[in-house]
């Protein structure tokens, strides 16, 4: 089941970049809400929440309930604009969810069982092709995440869309193959080149004739 993680935030009447700016000044910063055949609702968020959840990462693909005096809205963040030089957040995107309408959501893949990976005891390395999928599903039916199960994968061996664990509902946006989520890559070694004999032994016989030429003056 999904999980929402809320966020209070304060409405606005209007729309506008004098209105936007009001906001800005007020301390805010301006986002709308839009989607689900609604119209759009303005909102103003406090900068600190929009900062802890860029910091957070993965904030593409969070689901959030959005509460403000005027009711709750669920909803994805889509987009966060910045100020050009001092990276303060200026607006928020977010798109509103409504069971039933299928919504395009990134869902990460966590990967379990490394250490006891046949591959990965024989040396070999995790190359990870997807931290996450992109998915098609119901907004009340999102996986919280997928499940990659590296236990039984040795060498050259690889987890494809159709080994994750938890994917449900969920329908890849990617349709024409079943594509590469991880694979185990053998080992690299690095020879170290030691250092030749001969070409060692040169400047030191040069040196030695070098001596005994001024032992003869």
């Amino acid at each position: 089941m999904a999980k929402f993680e809320t966020i209070a935030a304060e409405d606005r009447a209007r729309a506008g970049k004098g209105v936007a700016r009001a906001t800005r000044r007020a301390g805010k910063v301006p986002a709308v809400i839009y989607g689900a055949k609604q119209e759009p609702t303005l909102i103003a968020l406090d900068p600190r929440i929009v900062l802890r959840e860029m910091k957070r990462g993965g904030w593409r693909s969070r689901l959030y309930e959005i509460e403000t005096a005027s009711g709750k809205a669920r909803a994805l963040m889509r987009d966060i604009q910045l100020h050009p030089v001092t990276d303060q957040p200026e607006h928020a995107d977010f798109q509103r969810l409504a069971a039933g309408e299928p919504v395009r959501v990134a869902v990460n893949v966590n990967f379990l069982n490394e250490l006891i990976s046949v591959g990965m005891k024989r040396g070999g390395v995790l190359n990870v092709v997807r931290h996450a999928v992109e998915v098609l599903c119901d907004p009340d039916h999102i996986p919280d995440h997928f499940e990659a199960d590296l236990g039984p994968l040795d060498i050259n061996d690889n987890i494809r869309w159709s080994d994750l664990k938890g994917t449900g509902e969920a329908k890849p946006t990617i349709t024409d193959r079943d594509f590469v989520i991880a694979t185990i890559a053998p080992p690299t070694v690095v020879a170290e080149a030691a250092p030749a004999e001969g070409a060692a032994a040169a400047p030191a016989k040069g040196a030695a004739k070098g001596a005994a030429k001024g032992g003869k003056k």
